[in-house]
Parts: structure tokens; C-alpha cells; sequence
């Protein structure tokens, strides 16, 4: 009966289901109600499998039933010699279990980004914090059965996970969930769909995981894998206990972690300048450029559970002299090629610059830039990270920890053997972190550098060095602690050549190095001094202790032994503020005889342009003067450095050394002190036009005063402000003496609250010139 159309559902269907056979059409009368219940078996089962194909019909067996949309089972009257093979097991138990999708729950809204502290990351990748549980829901085949399924997720990073590495996590799923360790569990069902819970260790590797996911059916020993395509990323976690750069204070974490902005100091003791730096850590692509520059090092992916290694690996990548670091350092003055040092107000355009070009130094960096990168890329990682500033900071060049300056027979300074300089500042950093494997107590604030200055294990790096071990002067503690020693308490030591070519020690100047070490408060713009951190109080018992005890580790351990007589004095004072760009510079001279005695003395003073590294340039100004005290007078003698003396000479910072010497009369005393400071410059008014609301475009006015009696060349104003606007570069042109130069910058804001905007002059004849200001933007 050829052309009679049957249903799926009827027992006649021939040749689609095993064991179903027809004559003529109809149904065969032997074991009739077995076979009508496998066609129920296997119709439920295709009907779960594919619910798409197969809509359920009446009970009719008149209706016909619909395949694949539509196509019609003809029945046949021969019969099959053999039955076709089911390749399917028809029994609805037996049915495996698969991962249809995976939803990491990754939004910035959402509960993850919210508790792991990373809801401020631009895009809505999941970023998590080790040590802290996240969720992650997924879509099944089927209702999840514990008795009869088995569940387990894996995550692998680096180009060679290994398990005995870290690299490569099995996450097993558990009842309950235990600390300290890689579980998962569920913790909602609903049909289909579960949500796991997800422990994560907090000693596990950071950077990029894959993410798989493996699904078991007991009873048929068949597996399933899915792939997911999207990464997670792991991050330190300075909120959690277990976490070995655990940070108690939530107003610290809050600066030292979230804040995206912050301050960065330069200039002299006496005159100390602040700039805004935008750090940027949660920018557009600032994430995985931090990453990039970790995984251009040449340290393993296992090694990055370790925040001592990443530290020192960051150290070293933030340089490019040994390796494909991140900034190419340039104190020559000429910046051809590149943007100037004093040009960057901000990490993001130099990371971005990096990335994107796949790993070529950015041209060019100095201390304080060095610095600001760096604490963009540690606090992105999950670091507590601050920037720090060392005002006359020594750069001790042959371990001695002292700072050694030598003189000839008639008290000239020999210039090729003063290798070791003062720095008017330097700028590094402190990032915050447990030290197991140093001593007790040495945990804390470590001293991490990425400016080169010298090598460390025969890479340009530096620390960390707790501050603990240099406080105490445990020089002997790793890492480069005898360098940082020397930078913030090394002793000034004067020497003069004999006649015989041997040199006497003459002068000891025990506070003549780290002072007002700075760093930005706490949830304020305010400077906070830290050199309490670094050294006890200078010229206290402590601090002469630490001094004598690092010493001895030193190149030169027996420098104390002969200590030299003191009766007359001499320092350098401010007049006011200090000297200010375009004028004459103003100094007082102050020598004061201690003892009961008259004294005489002729000072040698010369004045010379410096660059910020101690490093100088010429000399400008000479002078010798005759000094005569009568018993405890204080003399104070004016000194005055004309304008036209260092109009042409000055670089970068607009820095001068002023070098006193001299020996008294009836004594035989050597008198010797060195002063540097800088010339102020003006800073860039900005004033805010009107109110400003997210999507809507704002302006401002910056307003720029030239200090100097010349015309400037070739002015560039450089604004960009995190949430306001990316680095955008105005060119003024010529700018005359004295005169007054007004633009108005136009910013579209995308982020509410306040944020700040930041513009800086870049001018080869005149540099340190910026401004800020806080915009309030208002939601739309």
C-alpha cells in the first residue's frame, strides 16, 4: 500500500527506528505494545534532544507527523532483511551532558567587578581578585543530576601550562566550599542552568586564564569540553588576608590602589613643586598593556604569583638599556625624536604607545616619569603603589654609602674623580607588600626604582629594599639596599689631595642627603613628608647607629674614625620663596663662628647650572669671599646671581648648584657646603567655562604668563584630563617677553564626579610649567 502517509508517532514507520517493521501499511500484531513503547521512548528522546524538529502531535493516528519542517515518513511494503542501526542510546537516562554557553557575569554592574574592586576597569571582561570567591553561570544540555554527573572547570595561562606550575588550575566542584584553595560549587539550579561559585587560591598566578569547562555522564563514561573564548583576568589582591600584599586601611587602598591621579614632587628642599599626574591604571586598554610589558619579560609566567618577582620584573621593564623595556631614558637635553620629559603628564598615552607598537621604547623618560608608569602598571596589577620623592638624593657610585667629594691642593674640586653626585630630587617608588623571606618586621613599604641608574644582578633594576632594613641600616638585606641607603642618609665626605697624591678626609657633612622625602597624602592633594619612614631623626643616636652600621658593609668601612672638629658653620638660606625664572637670584650666605674665639676665613663660592640629576653643566659665576667673625657672631652675607649670568645656560629644571669651600684661619677647619636650587616658574591658569555634564561639550580657558624678558619659541600646550579628554596638544607658536596668552579647550566628558584636567607648557627655553584644575561633571 504504497503512498499512504503515516505518522512518526505510528508503530508502522519502517527502517527509522530499530525493531519497527510494517506489512501493507499495517501495524504487525506481535509484541505490539513493546514496540509502541520504544517509538514512545525514542519520540520523547528526539523530541529533548531536538526540540526544534519535532513539535508533538495528537494521539490521532491520522495526524501526520513533521520532521525536519515538514518532511513526510512514506511507509514501504517491504520489509528490511536487517534493521537500520540507532546510533543514539534510545534510553532518556543514558543522555550525556554538555556546556551550551558560559555567562562569566562580567559587567561592571554586576556582583564580580563589584566585590573583587575592579567595576572602575574599562570594558566588561572579567577581572577578578585572587583569594576572593566569583560566580559564573552555565547554560546545559540538560538538568544537571549529581548522582549521575560529573562536573569540573580548568584554567590555563602562559604558552605552557603545567599544573606542577600553577599554571594550569583543575577546579574540581565540591559541597562545600573551603578558603584558601581552587573549588567550585553550585549554588543555584534552575532547570538547565546552574551558578557556581568559584574559590580561587590567593598565592595564584596573575595575568590572562583560559577558561574550559568538562562535563562527565556516569553511566556511559562520555565527556564533554567547551572552550570558552573569553578571557579572565587575575589580579593581586591587596583586600584579601591571605594575599601577601594584604593592605588594611581602606582609606589607603583606596589612594594607593583606586585613586587614578595623584601628585609627583620635583624641585629643591627649600622650594619644592608639585605636578598632577594622571596614572590611568582603569583606561581604555591600560589593562592588557600592563600585562604586555610582564609578559615581555623574560620571567616565566609561574613566577608571577610572586608580587617580590613582579616587582623587581617591573622594575626592570619600565627601562629599555638591557631589555624591551617600556621608556628610553634621555638627560641630554636634546629630546629629538621623541616627546621631552618635562612634556607627559600622564602613563596611558606612553602604555598605549608601547603596546600598540608592540614593545619599542617611547622616547623619552626621566625619574619622574619612570615613576608615574610605574605606579600605573603595579597599582593596575593590584599592588599598593606610590610615588616618592627624595630631595637631595645621592647617587653613590661605588658602594662606599658615602658621598665623596674630592679637592686638589688649593681646594678646586677635581672634577673626574667626583663620580658620585646629589641629585636636587629623585623620584622612585614604595609599593607595599609581606617579605617572607627576610627577617621578621621587615614586611611593609618596600623602595622599588625603574629610573637606570645602576645595575642589579646585571639588569638595570632596584629593589624592592625594605624600608625597614634602610631605616635600620641592614644594608645587607636584598634587594640593593646599600644603594637606596646611600641615596637618603649616606654622610657628604670631603677629601683633599696631599702632596704626595694621597687624600685625607677633611670634612664630614652628616646632613647632607634625603630630606623632605615626599609623597601625596592620603585622600588629599596635600604633601606628606615620609623621611621618618626612611631614617631615624637626623643626628639622633639611632640614625648615627644605622649610618656607622651600613657603613661597614660599605667599600670604605673604616671612614669613621678619625671625626672632624666644628667650631665654625656655614649654610645657605632662602630670601622669600626663593629665586624666580627671569630675575636675579637672591641667596643669603649665613657663617657662624660656635666658639669663644675670633675666627677668619675666605670663602671660595662658585655657582653652576645644573641638571636635577647632580650632574653639572657649567659654571657661571665665581667669587671669593673674605669672612672675619668676632665670638658667636652670625654673619649673613647676600649673594646675588644676575639674570644675564645664566639666561643661556639653563636646562630642563632650571636647576644651579652654588658650591661654598673654604679653611679658617686659626684652625685650620675646612668649611664646605653645597646648595642647589631652582628658579620658579609660573604655573598655567585653567579656568572652567560654564557647567559640564557627561556627553555634552565643555571648555575651559588656560591662561600662561612668559616670566622671561624673551620671546619663547615654538610653544605647544599639552591637555589632557582621565574622563575629560585623551592627551591633546595645542600649538600657541610664539609667545613675546611678558606677555599674557589665553586658549580655550573644548572636551567632551564621559565620566561623572569630579575629574581633573591637566595642562602643561612644552617649551625648550622654559619647562616645570603646568596647572590643574578640578571639573565637577554633572550626570546628563
Amino acid at each position: 500500500m504504497t503512498g499512504d502517509r503515516v505518522s512518526i508517532r505510528d508503530n508502522s514507520a519502517v527502517g527509522r527506528f530499530h525493531g519497527v517493521s510494517a506489512s501493507n501499511g499495517h501495524a504487525v500484531p506481535e509484541k505490539q505494545s513493546e514496540v509502541r513503547k520504544k517509538e514512545n521512548g525514542c519520540s520523547r528522546w528526539l523530541r529533548k534532544a531536538c526540540p526544534c524538529c519535532l513539535r508533538r502531535q495528537s494521539n490521532s493516528d491520522d495526524v501526520t507527523g513533521e520532521v525536519d519542517g515538514g518532511l513526510v515518513v512514506e511507509a514501504e511494503n517491504e520489509i528490511p532483511s536487517t534493521p537500520l542501526p540507532l546510533t543514539v542510546d534510545t534510553d532518556v537516562d543514558d543522555l550525556s551532558l554538555k556546556v551550551c554557553s558560559v555567562n562569566l557575569l562580567s559587567q561592571k554592574s554586576q556582583q564580580n567587578r563589584k566585590e573583587h574592586h575592579t567595576h572602575k576597569f574599562h570594558g566588561d571582561q572579567l577581572i577578578i581578585r585572587r583569594g576572593l570567591a566569583f560566580q559564573i553561570e552555565l547554560d546545559l544540555s540538560r538538568a544537571f543530576n549529581p548522582n549521575t554527573d560529573k562536573l569540573h572547570l580548568e584554567l590555563r595561562t602562559g604558552p605552557l601550562p603545567l599544573v606542577s606550575k600553577g599554571t594550569h588550575v583543575i577546579i574540581p566542584l565540591v559541597e562545600e566550599l573551603q578558603d584558601e584553595r581552587w573549588e567550585a560549587k553550585i549554588v543555584e539550579k534552575n532547570a538547565s542552568r546552574v551558578k557556581l561559585s568559584i574559590n580561587s587560591s590567593a598565592t595564584a598566578v596573575i595575568g590572562k586564564y583560559k577558561l574550559s569547562i568538562t562535563t562527565q555522564y556516569l553511566k556511559s563514561g562520555q565527556t564533554s569540553t567547551h572552550d570558552h573564548d573569553e578571557d579572565i583576568y587575575m589580579l593581586f589582591n591587596p583586600w584579601c588576608e591571605e594575599d601577601a600584599v594584604y593592605m588594611e586601611s581602606e582609606k589607603e587602598l583606596k589612594e594607593y590602589v583606586s585613586n587614578d591621579t595623584g601628585r609627583i614632587y620635583y624641585g629643591t628642599e627649600f622650594q619644592i613643586g608639585a605636578r598632577t599626574w594622571n596614572f590611568g591604571q582603569f583606561d581604555e586598554g591600560i589593562l592588557e598593556a600592563c600585562l604586555y610589558v610582564l609578559e615581555s619579560s623574560e620571567v616565566p609566567p609561574s613566577g608571577r604569583g610572586d608580587p617580590i618577582n613582579v616587582v623587581r620584573v617591573i622594575s626592570a621593564m619600565i627601562n629599555s638599556p638591557d631589555d624591551r623595556g617600556v621608556l628610553e631614558g634621555n638627560w641630554s637635553g636634546n629630546y629629538t625624536g621623541g616627546t621631552s620629559p618635562t612634556a607627559w603628564s600622564g602613563s596611558v598615552d606612553i602604555l598605549r604607545s608601547y603596546h600598540k607598537e608592540g614593545g619599542t621604547a617611547i622616547k623619552y623618560g626621566q625619574c619622574w616619569v619612570f615613576s608615574g608608569v610605574t605606579t600605573t602598571v603595579l597599582r593596575c596589577l593590584g599592588i599598593p603603589t606610590r610615588s616618592v620623592t627624595n630631595f637631595q638624593s645621592a647617587h653613590d657610585t661605588d658602594v662606599s654609602l658615602t658621598t665623596d667629594i674630592y679637592f686638589d691642593e688649593n681646594m678646586d674640586t677635581i672634577d673626574r674623580l667626583n663620580t658620585d653626585s646629589v641629585w636636587n630630587f629623585h623620584v622612585w617608588n614604595d609599593c607595599w607588600m609581606a617579605r617572607p623571606d627576610l627577617p621578621p618586621g621587615m614586611g611593609g613599604w618596600q623602595a622599588v626604582d625603574s629610573t637606570p641608574q645602576e645595575t642589579s644582578q646585571g639588569t638595570y633594576r632596584c629593589g624592592p629594599v625594605s624600608l625597614a632594613a634602610v631605616r635600620s641600616g641592614q644594608v645587607y638585606l636584598k634587594y640593593d639596599a646599600p644603594f637606596v641607603f646611600a641615596e637618603v642618609n649616606s654622610d657628604k665626605i670631603y677629601w683633599q689631595r696631599n702632596l704626595d697624591g694621597t687624600f685625607s678626609q677633611i670634612h664630614i657633612e652628616k646632613n647632607a642627603v634625603g630630606h623632605c622625602i615626599s609623597t601625596k597624602a592620603v585622600g588629599s592633594d596635600e604633601r606628606s613628608d615620609i623621611t621618618h619612614d626612611y631614617k631615624h631623626p637626623e643626628g639622633s643616636e639611632e640614625e648615627r647607629i644605622a649610618v656607622e652600621t651600613a657603613c661597614r658593609y660599605g667599600s670604605k668601612p673604616d671612614m669613621y674614625s678619625s671625626p672632624a672638629a666644628e667650631d665654625v658653620h656655614v649654610e645657605v638660606r632662602m630670601v622669600g620663596d626663593g629665586p624666580r625664572m627671569g630675575g636675579d637670584a637672591h641667596l643669603n650666605i649665613v657663617v657662624r663662628n660656635l666658639s669663644s674665639q675670633p675666627r677668619k676665613a675666605n670663602l671660595h663660592s662658585q655657582v653652576a647650572v645644573m641638571y636635577y640629576t647632580g650632574v653639572l653643566k657649567e659654571t657661571v659665576k665665581k667669587d671669593k669671599l673674605p669672612v672675619e667673625l668676632m665670638p658667636h657672631e652670625e654673619k649673613v652675607i647676600d649673594w646675588i646671581l644676575p639674570y644675564e649670568q645664566y639666561q643661556n645656560q639653563l636646562v630642563d629644571q632650571a636647576a644651579l648648584m652654588l658650591t661654598l669651600s673654604g679653611r679658617v684661619t686659626e684652625t685650620q677647619q675646612v668649611l664646605a657646603n653645597q646648595t642647589s636650587f631652582r628658579l620658579q616658574t609660573p604655573d598655567i591658569k585653567i579656568e572652567p567655562v560654564g557647567e559640564a555634564y557627561v556627553g555634552k561639550e565643555a571648555s575651559a580657558k588656560i591662561t600662561f604668563t612668559n616670566p622671561l624678558p624673551v620671546t619663547l619659541r615654538n610653544v605647544v600646550v599639552r591637555v589632557e584630563g582621565l574622563g575629560l579628554r585623551d592627551l591633546h596638544p595645542i600649538k600657541v607658536g610664539d609667545v613675546g617677553k611678558h606677555a599674557n596668552v589665553t586658549v580655550t579647550e573644548h572636551f567632551l566628558p564621559t565620566i561623572p564626579g569630579v575629574r581633573k584636567l591637566v595642562a602643561l607648557l612644552d617649551c625648550r627655553q622654559l619647562s616645570q610649567v603646568h596647572g590643574v584644575v578640578d571639573i565637577m561633571v554633572h550626570e546628563n
